[in-house]
């Protein structure tokens, strides 16, 4: 008799997106008259730029050729899109990576749920909060985060660090020692930071307790503050205890294309038998994932072209004057906003002591508008809301419109 992973039963009803996508599909049906207009997911809305546009039309010219055919990809991923990232994303900033430490993947989601694979399962994980679902859902689902209490909404094994206004989103470093650690900077949800002496003063805490950093830079390209680090490989030890995971979802809008990676350094090993995370990773990588395509590794490599930095440039910024009229149109209207700087978020308190859901309830049904419940992000995101940058110009002021006038 076959059984299944039960750990997947101890699941709280569907992913945070997904019920989202019900209600307002719900929505829709009943009131086809209305607009809705949905800042709630983080998906770009701008196309693909045109260098990465014409680095896939010679890409799939290739691919109709006998001499420009290609199979499977290298298990890391090809060399011209590491090297890119080598030499852009790192050695700009003083960071020397070997090649065989950046492991290209289909997306950053992918590979902050793949990564539990090789960590033993007694391991206790710490996660700011409110965090990325992902996190905590892909430790329950490898059995490593205890039982779901309906009541705290929040997992039995699970360290929570609360990152609220009270203590300026920076969470503190938490009583029971933690093994692994999840730093998602910029942070998604609250579109916050951290400076670079807050970032190290983790880095000093992590090598202290032998433990591991998982950091999550997927939103990278949007700092526009100078004290606040593109990469955790800045500080200083931070080659020893921290995996990086990056994306190109949303610095060049791959969200359908699907692009990204990990950086995991050689000199990371584990503490009681010396063994290497990244010969760990390799052979996990090689097992399970057969690559990303050659067509949009060949797009990746685009981003980083001279003409491909300005046009996402562009872009990017495009989605941070969407953040700025979220931020500034709710703020002038009363309501207490943060994030919209470094991040295309706006993290907003809910008026009047209203549950995160009962607003969503409230703007979708007498504003038509969708943003995402904060409490779907963790117990310390009850009380607040997400509303995301990368609408049009034209929704995201109708939106904003729609909003105040409530």
């Amino acid at each position: 008799m076959f059984k299944i992973n039960d750990n997947f039963l101890k699941l709280p009803g569907s992913y945070l997106f997904s019920t989202i996508a019900r209600k307002v599909s719900e929505y829709k049906s009943a009131n086809p008259d209305k607009e809705v207009i949905s800042l709630g997911i983080g998906d770009v809305t701008k196309p693909l730029v045109p260098a990465v546009i014409e680095a896939m039309h010679k890409a799939v010219d290739e691919m109709g050729t006998a001499q420009g055919f290609h199979g499977y990809s290298p298990d890391l991923g090809y060399e011209f899109l590491r090297k890119a990232i080598a030499k852009h994303d790192y050695e700009k900033r003083g960071v020397k990576l070997d090649l065989d430490e950046i492991f290209i993947s289909d997306g950053a989601k992918s590979d902050c749920g793949n990564i539990v694979d090789i960590f033993a399962t007694d391991n206790r994980i710490a996660v700011t909060d409110p965090v990325y679902p992902v996190y905590v859902d892909s430790n329950a689902m490898a059995g490593k985060t205890g039982e779901y209490d309906k009541d705290k909404e929040a997992w039995t094994d699970v360290i929570y660090m609360p990152c609220t206004a009270e203590n300026g989103f920076v969470p503190a470093f938490p009583e029971k020692t933690p093994d692994i650690i999840y730093i998602c900077c910029p942070n998604n949800p609250t579109g916050t930071t951290l400076t670079k002496a807050q970032l190290q003063a983790w880095v000093d805490y992590a090598i202290e307790k032998d433990a591991v950093i998982l950091y999550d830079a997927a939103y990278e390209a949007y700092i526009h503050e100078d004290d606040v680090p593109h990469t955790i490989y800045e500080c200083e030890g931070a080659k020893t205890c921290a995996i990086e995971m990056r994306s190109f979802s949303k610095n060049a809008g791959f969200t359908g294309t699907r692009l990204g990676f990990t950086v995991i350094p050689k000199e990371l090993t584990d503490p009681t038998t010396g063994a290497q995370l990244n010969s760990l990773w390799a052979r996990r990588h090689g097992t399970k994932f057969n690559g990303a395509p050659y067509i949009i590794q060949r797009a990746g490599e685009a981003v980083y072209s001279p003409e491909g930095q300005a046009q996402t440039r562009e872009q990017i910024e495009s989605y941070m004057k969407n953040a700025k009229t979220i931020r500034d149109g709710l703020s002038g209207a009363g309501y207490t906003v943060y994030g919209g700087v470094n991040a295309p978020y706006i993290w907003m308190q809910t008026p009047d002591g209203m549950s995160s859901w009962d607003f969503f309830d409230k703007l979708l049904t007498e504003a038509n508008v969708v943003g995402t419940p904060g409490s779907g992000f963790g117990p310390s995101g009850e009380g607040y809301f997400r509303l995301t940058a990368f609408g049009t110009a034209e929704n995201t002021a109708k939106a904003v419109e729609r909003i105040c006038k409530l």
